[in-house]
């Protein structure tokens, strides 16, 4: 077979065959490594083949349109089998990427698979949840570095170019033994384009149009192998107008413009591989808080600093791409190094990141330029690990890896945090050994993390609050301390060991202990000033400990030539389990402050601390996928996710009974048609119709009005696509179609942050908050081109 795609992704590799379904692949050092075997139609295979001595391997592809050898890279010390590693864990394909078009960012693009959600603030906003647990407690890595910028916060979302992202793995439960801290619940790792054969040079234009709120999204893809050398660059652009629905219309301030670079330069040898990346993402985000006229219902915004008056919105403003006075700036600069050195009959690797995240809040309408928040994050990770293997049976990793921050105050009027340094560092051992049909693996690990947070104090006495730096805070009038000085140490134990019995090629069954660790983030530990963007004036608690989690896993899996289905249940237990708790005064009600902290009944913010218990978290997922001919598959998959509170050994009230942000009950069930024939012109076509559910979430951290009762919902969906070819057979163009709501039905998620974005007081009989988006349909063109050396020019050169 001809154009087969062969890799060895431990090594960054790849060729493709030729006419007679031979192939080469050079700089590969000596040693055991998994090769993958892939092309559209047919099933993936690997082969475990020692590059140390001669063989000969021949494959014989199958066609099939099951994936059932999906390789994986995240948490494990070698490229293994998906369905032969004990964590439960999920990988997604470009091609299941590219025919979701429709989604405003990556997050939601996997936010529907089993066991998996998004909390979000609008289109353009989404922040990954893993069995329940999110935001601090789920790592987000590209291509194996850590994504650092301000995670403890509700409004913004992942500082990654969608478009960049060519394949996402995802680990569903604590992942601490390989990760550290923060990864408590989980793990979503965004993995860039892999390196085109040798000798091409490929690239590809691609444009995105949504019509609901006039998505635009350009890209262009550049790559190119001179067989030593790979390199590469992607340039995207991509905007939106406020998206709309029927209950709402266009919802005012929920447009965003953003635009993103990236660069890589890789060097393949014998020795091994380095590889250099670099990007920039660069956001603006309009800020929206839902404040309505009280008769017509329309959108308001504030005009001036007092906020005394609000006007209507216009129909111009809400049909805009101009993002609003209100707004936010995010930017983060990545520069990352990924290498693989073949040494002493191992692997040495290392992943050395530098970031640097700057988020800004405007806040003031009357002062365009003045922000109100103003954070400034720089981050070095460094992660290093050995593999080997011990009797040539033990495949072992020892490493050690973590992070060092700085995070600094710019000019601004909001100080929600402090400045602060954070070291951590965590040295761990992993192994792996199979016996027959039964793998087992395991590991250790010790983490510490150190905080020092800077004391701060406040000038009041100028037009907005001002940082003082003056040399005698306690002694000058009008200065308030807004911070004390923090110095804190959290060390904790993780580990995990887990099992995967092949009982046939088509049954195993997996087992799987984990202990997870978390060190309190800095605004858990020391938050004292106003969030703009969430609305909540934030009060921390430096006496916290850290969060240790226990989850215990167990799945079975069944692949069949016409049935394929899985089970997966799991249970966490968690200790010092840290959420907020809104401050309510002596008559039991809520506490509404101004941006300095001072009480008001109408103030912008509702004060929030946090608190520490015991929880639990328990579900499962489950999937059942019929394809009674190569080309029908009818695909149906359930989630359901309970998170209570266990308290710390009292009663707990019912309306904290349960844990916030928890995904109710998920169906999804599809019928699809994939066609490997070629009709004409056309070749790779795919067709699917969906149908989502989501049941009534009753079971909401009810206390403090913090969440209500949702409604449940039904969402329709449905797209096609497939490959425009020309008479050799190439692709010349690749069209993707999707529907999402089609019946486009007035919602609300329970994952939403907008569904408590209103006034404080509704008309009776109102629903109060923000609907989500209404019906969409998605237009995705890839042009994709060849500009590689043709072999006569080679032969002159």
């Amino acid at each position: 077979m001809p154009g087969v795609t062969v890799a060895i992704p431990d090594l960054k590799v790849s060729t493709i065959t030729n006419i007679d379904g031979k192939y080469t692949l050079v700089n590969v050092p000596n040693g055991v490594y998994l090769v993958q075997y892939t092309s559209i139609g047919y099933g993936t295979i690997t082969r475990s083949i020692d590059f140390s001595k001669p063989s000969v391997v021949d494959v014989q592809m199958q066609a099939s349109t099951i994936e059932t050898s999906e390789v994986i890279i995240t948490g494990v010390s070698k490229a293994t089998e998906l369905k032969r590693n004990p964590v439960p864990m999920v990988a997604v394909s470009k091609a299941f990427l590219d025919e979701r078009s429709a989604s405003g960012n990556v997050i939601d693009e996997i936010a529907n698979l089993p066991g998996i959600s998004a909390v979000t603030t609008g289109p353009n906003i989404s922040k990954p949840i893993i069995h329940g647990l999110g935001y601090n407690r789920v790592i987000t890595l590209m291509d194996g570095i850590r994504q650092e910028g301000q995670q403890w916060g509700d409004e913004h979302g992942i500082e990654v170019d969608q478009n960049s992202i060519d394949r996402v793995e995802v680990i569903k439960g604590p992942a601490s033994l390989t990760y550290g801290s923060d990864a408590i619940g989980g793990v979503v790792n965004l993995i860039s384009p892999p390196a085109v054969p040798e000798g091409k040079i490929l690239g590809s234009v691609q444009g995105i149009y949504g019509t609901n709120n006039g998505l635009y999204n350009g890209s262009f893809r550049l790559q190119g192998n001179t067989g030593a050398w790979t390199w590469g660059t992607i340039i995207s652009a991509k905007g939106a107008e406020d998206y709309q629905n029927q209950h709402d219309g266009r919802v005012w301030a929920t447009n965003f413009e953003e635009k993103d670079a990236r660069i890589n330069l890789g060097l393949n040898k014998s020795w091994g591989y380095s590889h250099f990346n670099a990007s920039l993402f660069d956001d603006l985000q309009a800020i929206p808080d839902g404040s309505r006229d009280s008769i017509s219902r329309k959108f308001t915004k504030q005009i001036t600093e007092a906020d005394l008056f609000r006007p209507i919105v216009s129909n111009a403003e809400l049909n805009s791409y101009g993002i609003p006075v209100l707004h936010q700036h995010v930017q983060l600069y990545r520069i990352y190094n990924n290498s693989n050195f073949n040494l002493w009959g191992g692997n040495l690797i290392f992943n050395l990141g530098y970031q640097y995240s700057h988020r800004r809040e405007y806040t003031h309408p009357t002062d365009a330029t003045i922000p109100g928040l103003n954070l400034q994050l720089t981050t070095y990770t460094y992660d290093v690990k050995y593999t080997f293997n011990i009797a040539d049976t033990y495949e072992t990793t020892i490493g050690v890896n973590g992070m060092y921050q700085n995070n600094t105050l710019g000019y601004s009027t909001d100080f929600p945090i402090p400045a602060y340094h954070q070291f951590d560092i965590g040295p761990f051992i992993a192994i792996k050994k199979t016996f027959g049909k039964l793998d087992l693996s395991g590991g250790i690990r010790d983490d510490s993390r150190t905080f020092n947070g800077q004391a701060a104090y406040v000038n009041n006495g100028t037009t907005y609050p001002t940082l003082y730096t003056g040399p005698n805070p306690t002694g000058t009038a009008g200065i308030t301390q807004q911070f004390a000085a923090l110095n804190k140490v959290f060390t904790g134990t993780s580990g995990s060991f887990g099992a995967t019995y092949n009982f046939s090629d088509q049954f195993l069954m997996k087992g799987n202990i984990a202990r997870g660790f978390r060190a309190p983030s800095i605004a858990e530990l020391s938050a004292n000033g106003p969030d703009p963007g969430s609305q909540i004036y934030h009060v921390g608690n430096s006496s916290f400990k850290p969060e240790f989690s226990t989850q215990e896993d167990i799945g079975a899996f069944l692949t069949l030539p016409n049935v394929s289905a899985s089970v997966e249940l799991f249970t966490n237990n968690i200790q010092n389990y840290i959420f907020q708790e809104q401050i309510l005064d002596a008559s039991g009600n809520a506490i509404r402050v101004d941006a300095d902290g001072t009480i008001d009944p109408t103030g912008q913010y509702s004060k929030f601390t946090y608190v520490q218990s015991h929880a639990r978290i328990e579900g499962g997922e489950a999937s059942l996928d019929i394809h009674p001919t190569k080309w029908l598959h009818f695909e149906n998959a359930m989630s359901l996710t309970y998170g209570t509170n266990l308290g710390n050994g009292g009663k707990v009230p019912d309306s904290l009974k349960y844990l916030p942000f928890i995904p109710p009950l998920h169906t999804h069930s599809e019928l699809r048609g994939n066609f490997a024939k070629t009709y004409g012109n056309f070749k790779g076509l795919y067709a699917f119709v969906g149908f989502d559910h989501y049941s009534a979430q009753d079971k909401f951290f009810a206390a403090y009005g913090t969440e209500t009762y949702t409604s449940g919902y039904n969402l329709l969906s449905a797209g096609f696509g497939g490959n425009i070819i020309n008479k050799a057979g190439n692709t010349v163009m690749s069209v993707f179609i999707e529907g999402t709501n089609l019946g486009n039905v007035n919602y609300q998620s329970n994952m939403s942050r907008l569904k408590y974005f209103d006034n404080q007081t509704v008309p009776a009989g109102v629903q109060p908050g923000i609907f989500n988006m209404g019906r969409n349909i998605s237009f995705k063109v890839v042009v994709p081109f060849d500009v590689s050396p043709t072999k006569a020019a080679k032969t002159a050169e």
